[in-house]
Parts: structure tokens; sequence; C-alpha cells
């Protein structure tokens, strides 16, 4: 159950949400994204280096030069050092695709929300200790269900069941591994459902 839980933690790991957040939209409603299909891959392969490559290269170098103790960042004030360089580089990665790459206003529009929600997260590390864990994957389902609601096919109706199982295993296997507390589950997945679904009713 242990070696699950670990897995499950990986795969859906809050810094891969954009990647699987434009997977999951460019395949069940790819008129939301506005994302020509021959720049799709391009597009994904761009979010997953910026957004997860760069901040995982990152954190293995904070390891490497001792400025953090763990990559798995157990303790708050280990959080402190790459949460901050992890929402500059998001603020920077949406700034480019807002300004220097408009090829889509809905996608950066999308990046404006996940970066809010990386924001948030990287603020409440200076008090509070929460699952970021699930604030990312609650914040993705706080998304998805505004849009499943406002098409009239039901396209997303599949991706956001699953969605729905999946938050239950991430913070459940949070939980079996003991890297939170129930309260720090609670609050990461209620602070990312927020985010996510008024991000989407603000903008869409």
């Amino acid at each position: 159950m242990k070696s699950a839980a670990k897995i499950i933690s990986i795969i859906f790991h809050p810094l891969l949400l954009p990647t699987y957040m434009v997977l999951v939209l460019q395949k069940y409603l790819p008129a939301m994204l506005m994302i020509r299909a021959e720049f799709s891959l391009t597009i994904v392969s761009l979010i997953f280096v910026f957004t997860f490559v760069m901040p995982v290269i990152n954190l293995l170098m904070m390891k490497y030069f001792g400025n953090v103790n763990s990559i798995t960042l157990e303790e708050r004030k280990q959080r402190v050092l790459p949460f901050t360089f992890i929402a500059l580089l998001y603020i920077l990665v949406t700034f480019l695709f807002y300004y220097k790459l408009p090829f889509s206003q809905n996608f950066n529009k999308l990046m404006v929300i996940i970066t809010a929600m990386v924001v948030v997260s990287w603020a409440i590390t200076f008090f509070f200790k929460i699952s970021v864990h699930s604030l990312a994957i609650c914040g993705g389902l706080g998304m998805l269900l505004p849009l499943n609601m406002a098409t009239e096919q039901q396209d997303l109706l599949l991706p956001t069941v699953v969605l729905i199982i999946v938050s239950g295993l991430v913070m459940s296997s949070r939980l079996f591994l003991n890297a939170h507390s129930p309260r720090e589950v609670m609050y990461g997945g209620v602070t990312g459902f927020l985010i996510g679904f008024g991000g989407i009713l603000l903008f869409f």
C-alpha cells in the first residue's frame, strides 16, 4: 500500500497539473483552448519543460547544495525557498505566454488560474503547511466542473468523474504516507478548488 501511495503521489505531482490540464482539455474540449492541432505537441512540451522539468532540476540543485534537506520538502520552512522559485517561474511563463506568445487567450487564462494556485500556496507556506498535492488536484477538479456544466455535449463528463476519483486517491495517499495531517489535506483541497472554480467563473 505504501508503494502504491508513493506512485500515486509521483504520478499526480502538483507540478504536472498544467501539463495534465492542457492534455485533457485539448483532447476532450479543444474548442476551449483554441490551440491548433499541429501546435499541440509543441505547446504541451513547452509547458512540461517550464512548469515541471525546470522546477524539478532547481529542487535537485537545492538539495545538492544543501539549501533543502530533502526533495520531499516535509518541513514548512524547507518549502519557502523552492516555492519562491517555482512561483517566480510560473509568473514568468504565464507572462511570456500572455504577452509574447498570445496564440490562445483561453490558454493564457488557464495559466493565470494555475499560477494563482502556485502563488497562493507560496504565500500560505510562510505561515502554514498545506498539502500542495491536494491543492493542485482539487484545483484541477474545480476548473473542470464549471467547464463540464457549460458544455451541452458533456464532453468533459468522463475526465471529471475520473478526476473526482483521482482526487480521493491523491488525498488518501498523502494521509497514508503521513506526509500531511487531515487538516493540511483539507485546507489544501478547499483552497485549490476555490481558486480553480472561481477562476473559471471569473474568466469564462
